[in-house]
């Protein structure tokens, strides 16, 4: 392996630096500032969190490395001041990327992006980032590339960016050769039995997904404005009639023609309805809309009058009619009505409420008409034949899997054993954690935070680990870091963080300290300041950190019950050692004793409406004590010191005569 150094910017959760340990190189530092991103990549990488340089816009330099890589963030590439020069290039985070790259000139880089980028929409932003890596005197090559073809089964295009100081190093550089399908879902599934339900190579992905050996989609789509062998629609859940089936299938098979409106799908009325079938009847309709099938839509508004006192966005909404008459879906599809950032129906509700307008034409439409939203919180079931699922994102997805393999010979038997088999007992789920980081090429065993949202999130805006090992070997084999000599790192000697992920995989809901039988036979009267110095064990290790201001009358009257700390905690706590906690009221000092009955792992605001499950936090259970002095004493806070190294018996000591120097990372 070569020996090289690389820099890690937007780091991520560390998809880079995986792929690029693995061919030799190493890691002198990272780029990150989302707080979950960069406990989950300290985590797994054992590292300090000062290894993070921070916020990109705000660096001026970085240490000299041989390799840089940055997944620079999606957003609108602005070319504003182009001609400024690099020294100019600040606030924009591809400038602010390309800025570093020509200040530190590394050998070779990898920059990774959507592959929107690389649309002819955004020819001209590519363009001229092509222009500056070029102006920073580096020869570069745009590759377009789907993860499924390099090691996962997803489909994931992304664009990927390579570039070398000198050309000679460009000019050997070669991709390795695709093997699309090498890895297929039922790979990645636990429960799976993945020799019964790979699929041979020679069945071509199609549409992005697959099919099986027959022909038949290896997916089903729930969907009432698609039709397909493997759709199913909500009159296919739901008990219908065939004449409710053929009206809807009526809707479904006509409300996309120009005929009916200017969109992709148009609403029908009655009439309508009965041009197409003159025996439908009205209250055929409204038993579907009872249903939950369909859903009236207000389609035609005609100006009453124009009321005195009329806000701006008001009198605009009664100019977009034409002879007198607004169309609802021609409204709510302007581009003006989105710059105004207005919802076209609460609008026209609110006008026809002051009589404004009138409704003088009703429609009939699906009532599930988002695509990816699905149905009943479906959107698809993969069978574990699917050779590639779709690209994971941050926001999670109602895309569902199943283990259970169907075999049939005719796709009306193949729907029918679906439904059985799967869709009515319920034998689908979501992928889980594990099969998330294996999709993107992670270990499964890779830590990240316990609650989905959170870690569907990080390992959504990852880069896929294959595809960067791939480039990187490929990189490395051009020889552009031949005869380095291998490299020595320094580990920076400053405390690491507690790892709240690994504790909640450990303890759960458990507590990881419980002192609750000490006080089993002691008589404690809260409100009341009665001395109890005789229990105190001067050898046990307190607590001491600051009080938040909104906090400081339930420590003052005695009435606190339950203690948050900051999401910072060092590594070197021994957390069953950790007897007594000192709130330190700003300006006055520490007073007050109480004892840690437990300490558990919980959640920012726990028991309020305003509970963040996605927010860990270690808990304190605490019940008071008494006053350990007579009257509040002043003292040195070091936070971190406190932790691990502050008995009572050296607090009583240093007390009276230490003044107030607060040095304090986080706050209670």
């Amino acid at each position: 392996m070569a020996n090289f150094t690389f820099i890690d910017l937007f780091a991520g959760i560390g998809g880079f630096r995986l792929a690029l340990e693995s061919v030799g190189g190493t890691c002198i530092g990272f780029s990150e500032i989302a707080t979950d991103a960069i406990n989950t990549y300290c985590c797994n990488f054992k590292e300090d969190d000062s290894a993070n340089f921070g916020n990109i816009t705000k660096l001026e330099t970085l240490p000299e490395h041989d390799f840089m890589t940055a997944g620079v963030p999606c957003q609108s590439w602005s070319i504003a001041g182009k001609n400024l020069g690099f020294d100019d290039d600040r606030g924009q985070l591809w400038n602010d990327t390309l800025y570093l790259l020509n200040k530190i000139r590394p050998k070779a880089f990898i920059f990774e992006n959507v592959k929107g980028l690389a649309d002819p929409r955004n020819s001209e932003a590519l363009d001229y980032i092509l222009e500056r890596i070029k102006q920073a005197g580096y020869y570069a090559q745009v590759n377009v590339l789907n993860a499924y073809d390099y090691g996962v089964p997803q489909t994931r295009v992304r664009i990927y960016i390579v570039g070398f100081k000198e050309k000679k190093y460009l000019d050997k550089f070669v991709l390795a050769s695709p093997t699309p399908g090498c890895v297929q879902l039922s790979d990645v599934l636990d429960g799976c039995d993945a020799k019964e339900c790979r699929q041979s190579n020679g069945n071509n992905a199609r549409w992005s997904l697959s099919c099986n050996e027959k022909g038949f989609n290896d997916y089903f789509l729930f969907n009432d404005l698609r039709n397909g062998n493997t759709t199913i629609h909500s009159w296919d859940i739901q008990e219908t009639t065939e004449r409710e089936k053929n009206i809807c299938y009526i809707l479904l098979k006509n409300r996309r023609k120009d005929k009916y409106g200017e969109l992709d799908g148009n609403p029908l009325s009655l009439k309508h309805f009965q041009e197409l079938d003159q025996s439908i009847k009205k209250d055929e309709l409204e038993k579907l809309v009872e249903k939950g099938i369909l859903k009236r839509v207000s389609y035609l508004y005609k100006v009453c009058k124009v009321n005195d006192g009329l806000s701006d966005d008001a009198l605009w909404i009664l100019e977009q009619a034409n002879d007198g008459i607004i169309n609802y879906d021609a409204l709510k599809s302007s581009k003006e009505i989105k710059k105004r950032k207005l919802n076209a129906q609460d609008m026209l509700s609110t006008l026809e409420m002051i009589g404004a307008v009138s409704c003088i034409e009703e429609r009939y439409d699906f009532k599930n008409t988002k695509i990816s939203t699905g149905l009943l919180g479906v959107n698809r079931i993969f069978l574990p034949t699917c050779k590639i699922y779709p690209t994971l994102v941050a926001s999670d997805t109602n895309d569902y899997v199943t283990t259970v393999n169907i075999n049939a010979d005719s796709i009306e038997d193949f729907r029918a054993r679906f439904m059985q088999s799967v869709y009515r007992p319920g034998n689908y789920r979501q992928i889980t954690k594990e099969e998330a980081c294996r999709i993107q090429g992670f270990p499964s065993d890779y830590k990240l935070p316990p609650t989905r949202a959170r870690w569907m999130k990080l390992i959504g805006n990852s880069v896929a680990v294959p595809v960067i090992k791939m480039l990187a070997n490929a990189i490395v084999n051009t020889g552009v870091f031949a005869g380095q000599k291998e490299v020595v790192k320094k580990k920076n000697a400053r405390c690491l963080q507690l790892d709240l992920f690994s504790l909640f995989e450990k303890y759960g809901e458990s507590p990881i300290m419980d002192n609750c039988m000490v006080h089993e036979a002691i008589d404690i009267k809260y409100g009341k300041t009665i001395s109890r110095q005789i229990m105190i064990d001067e050898s046990k290790n307190v607590l001491i950190s600051l009080v938040k201001k909104d906090n400081e009358n339930v420590f003052l009257d005695k009435t606190s019950k339950i203690y948050y700390t900051g999401k910072k905690f060092p590594t070197t706590i021994a957390l069953n050692k950790l007897y007594y906690f000192m709130p330190y009221i700003k300006g006055k000092g520490v007073k007050d004793l109480w004892m840690i009955k437990v300490a558990r792992l919980g959640f920012r605001k726990e028991g309020t409406d305003s509970e963040d499950k996605n927010d860990l936090r270690l808990v304190f259970e605490i019940e008071y004590v008494g006053q350990l002095f007579d009257d509040y004493q002043l003292v040195k806070l070091e936070i971190w010191r406190a932790f691990t190294d502050t008995t009572m018996a050296r607090l009583k000591s240093n007390a009276p005569r230490i003044r107030y120097n607060i040095e304090c990372r986080s706050k209670m």
